[in-house]
């Protein structure tokens, strides 16, 4: 297996095209790798980086008659966007969604979804074979236990499949604060989604404005 390092293996905005898989009611129920409020924010706060960057999503969802449909603060993101909604368990069978994400022409193929050791493992390990430079984001995903999702990742890091949470992945498409068409949006996702990081941003700011004491006269 082929050792990833190297700046062109950091992830880049222009060749990343990010799928979110199964972000549903049914997976949630019974997700036990993470609080599932933590989940949700994290997904949605990596639905909005994508966002941030021009990165094209796609959404699918798994009998979704039964399984309920993705979370709103998901699909709140890309109003009117169509769902892929599949029988299929892995993503990486259903032509459906593989065409789509073929036709963006795009390389590094960034996947997130519940539960990590079934509808996450195994389109990341399909496609890591097939050629495709797969990253999954950890902390937006999530799994039946803590220990399937930990075995789940030692599966795909086996296959070749890169590992990243959602504020890393967020930096690596940033790169530079000096880029500030991406730097003022990708600040307010952080402050609504990235806790101590958003409030202190805030913090600094309320500092930086608020004049100095004079001295006692």
């Amino acid at each position: 297996m082929a050792v990833r390092n190297g700046l062109a293996s950091l992830l880049r905005p222009a060749d990343s095209v990010l799928v979110l898989i199964d972000h549903q009611p049914y997976q949630l129920a019974n997700l036990n790798s993470h609080d599932p409020h933590t989940v949700v924010n994290n997904s949605a706060a990596l639905a909005k980086a994508a966002k941030v960057f021009g990165v094209p999503t796609i959404l699918t969802s798994v009998v979704a008659d039964r399984g309920g449909h993705i979370f709103p603060q998901i699909t709140n993101v890309f109003p009117g966007q169509e769902i892929i909604d599949r029988t299929l368990i892995n993503t990486w069978e259903d032509p459906n969604v593989v065409d789509v994400v073929k036709a963006t022409g795009r390389k590094q193929l960034v996947l997130a979804g519940l539960w990590t050791e079934v509808c996450v493992a195994m389109p990341a390990i399909q496609a890591a074979g097939e050629g495709w430079d797969v990253t999954v984001v950890t902390d937006a995903s999530g799994a039946v236990s803590t220990e399937a999702h930990e075995i789940a990742i030692q599966r795909m890091i086996a296959a070749g499949v890169n590992m990243i949470t959602w504020m890393a992945l967020a930096a690596e498409w940033q790169r530079d604060w000096a880029r500030a068409k991406t730097a003022g949006p990708l600040t307010e996702v952080l402050i609504q989604h990235a806790a101590g990081s958003g409030i202190a941003y805030l913090w600094e700011q309320q500092l930086l404005n608020t004049p100095v004491p004079s001295p006692a006269g």
